[in-house]
């Protein structure tokens, strides 16, 4: 007999409509069930939710702060508003001192957002003072393989939890400093290919900004070439060994540009090996020699 007890669902108020939930799901779990979207930027399923951002809160009755929905397991009873004025503008505020701080101009999900909740950073972008030491880095380029641009990060750990025990279990990265000196950083700031990264690229999978990219992206990028309308999507089975890891080939001029992998895929997950991520590069090389 199987030993697994049955589901048990509670009942809350989402936006004026009574809901069956499973009693273990989470706010922002309840509401996408609902067909209610809640504005994420640090959670991605499947990952421990790191409570960074906080575009995802919502007004719960009784509560005297707005809740995060994508921590909050639901309570029997509980009365949720997703887009009330106080929860709006806690959003619009949120955009505002991030597209303030960061440049958020290869995330069309933070821009969605801006414009969905009328955030106007140039309020906030006057300040007095250096910038964070986020903004203050240049971009690094110390590999072949991808290229770390963290003006663009907005510390939403996500690199950290997958470099971690979430996924590679490496730790090669992690956040540095405290209040406005905070940054992802590798131990002593030590170049990549010097550090415990085996480029994996599983941060890039998961970054949410373009903080994290493929060199091949970035150097397309720069050269004014990348055109991801163009781009054709091949999905495959990775030829390295036997694990059936699932790829989506980025292919654009007839060329492999990057690879990623589904994040609802069974076996991967959204996480890759450096084989599986930027092994590609023997296709072109063997088109080029031929």
């Amino acid at each position: 007999m199987s030993s697994r007890k049955p589901v048990q669902n509670v009942e809350i108020t989402i936006d004026g409509q009574l809901r069956q939930v499973p009693q273990e799901s989470t706010l922002v779990q309840a509401c996408q069930d609902a067909g209610i979207d809640v504005p994420t930027l640090c959670f991605l399923q499947g990952m421990t939710p790191a409570n960074a951002c906080r575009i995802c809160v919502v007004e719960l009755e009784g509560s005297r702060v707005l809740v995060p929905a994508c921590s909050r397991q639901v309570e029997r009873g509980m009365i949720v508003h997703t887009e009330s004025e106080r929860v709006r503008l806690a959003r619009r505020l949120v955009m505002e001192f991030l597209a303030s701080s960061v440049d958020l101009s290869l995330s069309e999900t933070a821009q969605e957002y801006a414009r969905r909740y009328g955030a106007h950073p140039e309020r906030f972008e006057a300040g007095v003072g250096p910038p964070p030491a986020t903004v203050a880095q240049s971009v690094k380029v110390d590999n072949d393989l991808y290229v770390r641009d963290l003006s663009r990060c907005i510390l939403c750990y996500r690199c950290v939890d997958a470099c971690g025990e979430e996924a590679q279990n490496t730790f090669a990265i992690s956040v540095a400093g405290r209040g406005f000196d905070a940054r992802i950083a590798t131990q002593f700031d030590h170049p990549l290919p010097d550090s415990a990264c085996v480029f994996c690229g599983n941060c890039i999978g998961v970054c949410p900004t373009g903080a994290l990219m493929f060199k091949s992206e970035h150097d397309l990028r720069k050269q004014g070439r990348w055109d991801e309308s163009s781009q054709a999507l091949t999905e495959t089975i990775c030829p390295y060994c036997g694990v059936g890891c699932a790829l989506t080939l980025h292919v654009q001029d007839n060329r492999i540009v990057k690879v990623t992998s589904p994040p609802d895929n069974s076996v991967t997950r959204g996480h890759l090996c450096i084989k599986g991520r930027f092994g590609f590069e023997f296709v072109q090389e063997s088109e080029e020699k031929s």
